[in-house]
């Protein structure tokens, strides 16, 4: 049996989170479904999400009283050119 753990670093965390944003649409996602579907404690989550805000690849919103994140066009194009590299590594055999 392999005891290895798959270990996500920040960048990887960082676009999960986006690709999650990016398909909750318009209305955005709440707090609590970026911690389920990204896997995160809520006070990590809170760390990424700062980041996320700070650099422009997500909006912080109220939608019915509750804080929503919805990814701007900044943050559309970030993670299309992440996706993009990380293909591209893979073909050479190398992890991005």
């Amino acid at each position: 049996m392999n005891n290895t753990k798959n270990y996500r670093s920040s960048n990887q965390i960082l676009c999960e989170l986006l690709e999650e944003t990016q398909n909750s649409g318009q209305c955005g996602i709440q707090i609590t479904s970026l911690c389920q579907k990204g896997n995160l404690a809520h006070g990590r989550l809170r760390t990424f999400l700062s980041k996320l805000t700070s650099s422009g690849l997500v909006n912080q919103i109220k939608f019915d009283g509750k804080n929503t994140f919805v990814i701007t066009e900044k943050g559309m194009l970030f993670l299309d050119h992440y996706n993009k590299f990380t293909r591209l590594a893979e073909a050479f055999g190398m992890e991005a």
